[in-house]
Parts: structure tokens; sequence; C-alpha cells
């Protein structure tokens, strides 16, 4: 197969690959290694904190939510893609940074992991017609942009195998954990209900949200139930720590209250083997097989149900589910698919 030449951008705030939160530096981080193992070459524009084995480019604007910055870093853009060819641009940075660009008959690529901006979709297709491709790590996210139009393809977020071991079996006493932003969407006090009327431990990972509608909800609802027996708030995780909590679960509670795009942390405990149990929102049911990889419930009393039968989930089947749809050599290829496809190799 053809040898490509791949600019990949991402937005400038964290860096790749993060070392807490960050499930958008974390999905270009698997792809950069995944296409260079495949003997490709990137060029990757990100925080200049980054660290990867391939050549960085790094933003000068710091903040994607600067119009300045969000300037400096579309003329920096294309300032050295003039000077240094390649054969696609690979956006999961603000689509804006490609604005000097969009004219340009290069194939780009727009990626979706959050929320989409119709406005922004349509801005796409008016400027660069064909020459631009969307992709959504969900059908639910694509579906969110169907009325607007543009060409779309669906690839789901991957993990790196490696990174995950596998447990086939946990201890009867094993945590319930849930692992997320400390914000009210996320749910951390729905999982805490949940624990509480199941007699379970749980243990609480993630990082605090500087925001204070959302430093209230901790203090009010969440750092009251942590006594450091039943209920434990450990902070923000790194990927092995990550890896040590999940692993050791007996399940993994992921009770949002909002249409979550994806849920990385979903995939992450399957490729442990720990079984999900998450509400019927957003992206779940691509993910969670019910009743196979975990349980789909809508209200906490479901939840708890949930909870008394998961020793009927096998943890190999969970494993599986990421070996087969949602692994790094599963997500990359399908990624140099489709680079492959609008170059018309």
């Amino acid at each position: 197969m053809n040898r490509l030449k791949i600019a990949i951008t991402v937005d400038p705030e964290i860096p790749v690959p993060p070392i807490h939160y960050g499930g958008i530096e974390r999905i270009v981080d698997m792809l950069v290694n995944g296409l260079l193992e495949k003997g490709h070459k990137v060029l990757l524009f990100a925080n200049p904190a980054s660290k990867v084995n391939t050549t960085l480019i790094a933003w000068r604007g710091k903040s994607s939510l600067s119009f300045t910055d969000t300037l400096i870093n579309a003329a920096q853009l294309r300032n050295y893609l003039s000077r240094n060819n390649v054969d696609l641009i690979h956006s999961f940075s603000r689509q804006a940074y490609l604005l000097f660009l969009m004219r340009n008959a290069i194939p780009k690529i727009q990626s979706y992991s959050r929320h989409i901006s119709p406005r922004s979709i349509s801005l796409g297709n008016m400027l660069a017609g064909k020459s631009l491709t969307f992709t959504a790590c969900s059908s639910y996210c694509a579906g969110t942009a169907d009325f607007v139009g543009g060409r779309w393809r669906v690839i789901y977020n991957g993990v790196p195998l490696k990174l995950y071991d596998f447990n086939p079996c946990v201890k009867p006493d094993s945590p319930l954990v849930f692992l997320g932003r400390i914000e009210q969407i996320k749910g951390a006090h729905n999982a805490i209900e949940a624990a509480l009327k199941s007699k379970e431990k749980l243990i609480i990972a993630g990082n605090l949200v500087d925001k204070e509608k959302e430093l209230i909800y901790f203090e009010n609802k969440i750092k009251p139930f942590c006594d450091n027996k039943k209920i434990k708030y450990i902070g923000p995780v790194d990927d092995s720590q990550k890896n040590e909590l999940l692993r050791n679960a007996k399940a993994l509670l992921f009770p949002i209250e909002w249409d979550e795009p994806f849920g990385m942390v979903m995939i992450e405990s399957l490729a442990c083997g720990t079984p999900v149990i998450a509400f019927r929102r957003g992206a779940v049911e691509e993910v969670i097989d019910d009743g196979v990889t975990g349980f789909t419930c809508d209200t906490v009393a479901q939840m708890c149900e949930a909870i008394r039968n998961i020793n009927l989930i096998d943890r190999r089947k969970c494993r599986k589910k990421i070996e087969d749809s949602f692994s790094d050599s599963v997500i990359v290829s399908q990624y140099e698919q489709l680079y492959y496809e609008l170059l018309r190799l």
C-alpha cells in the first residue's frame, strides 16, 4: 500500500498524550502511533509539551477559545503546509484552524468527538465542498448533524490494547468504580446512590471542574458521602493508575445525565474485562451490548438491579468486544482506509 504523509491537528490546550484528562488527545496519540507503525509519515500540530515519536509542530496560539489565537494557529498551519507538502490533513482540532485551507483541493478530514456545531458544518461545506469529509465518533454523534448535510463517516474511538491488562476474575468484595470529570452531567452522585443502595464499595476517580457550579456540586453531592470506607474519592488518575483501578473493579458505573457522544471510559473498562453499567443515553447502546458486556438502564433503581446481576457477565466477552470493534489496530485501519478512499488509492 502507498505510504502517506499526513498532517494531524489537535487543540493546543492539552499535550499528546495527556497525563490525566484528555480523551481526544488519547485518540490522536493512538492514531499517530498506529500510522507510524504502518510506515506513514505524520506531522502533528499540538501542544508544545507533547511527547510523540514524530515531527511535532507546536501551536503558537495557546487557547482554542481565543479568536486571536485561532487566527494565529490557522495561519501557522497554512504557512507550514505551503512549505511542506502533505497528502491529507486530518483535524481533531477546531475546524476554524482549517479556515485558510478550505478552498485548497487537498483532502481534509474534520473529526468530531464532541458536540457538533451545525454552523461550522454548513460553513465547511460551503467553503471546502468535496475536499472536506467529516467523521463522528458514533452514529449518535453523526445523527445530530443529519440535517446539515456534508459527507460523513462513523469511526468509533479506540484504545491501545497494550495499555489495559485483562483481568478474567475479581474478588467478590471488589469495588465498583466511577471514572470521569466530577460534574453534574457525568453523574457521580447517581453512582454514589446506586452503590449505597446496593451496599457496595465505590471508588470515584476524576478531576474536579474549576467552575463555581461544579465545585458547589462536589461539595454538596459528592464530598459528604466520601468516608474513605464505603465511598472513596481518589482524584485524577494517570493511565497506569486507571488500568489498575479498572481491571480490579467489579463494574464501571456510567450514570450520565447528558447525551454523551461516545464515552472513552466505557471501552477502557471493557478492555480490562470489566463490565459497564450505563444509563441509556447518547452513544451508550452502540458501545455496550446489554446483558453481554454490561447492562444499560434508565434509573438508579435499574442500576442497582444490574449491580446484583453483574456476575452474569463474562469478562472475557468484554475484552473480546474491544479486540473486535474498538482496538487501536481496528480503528487505525479504518482511518487508513478512509485516507486511501479520499485519495483514490
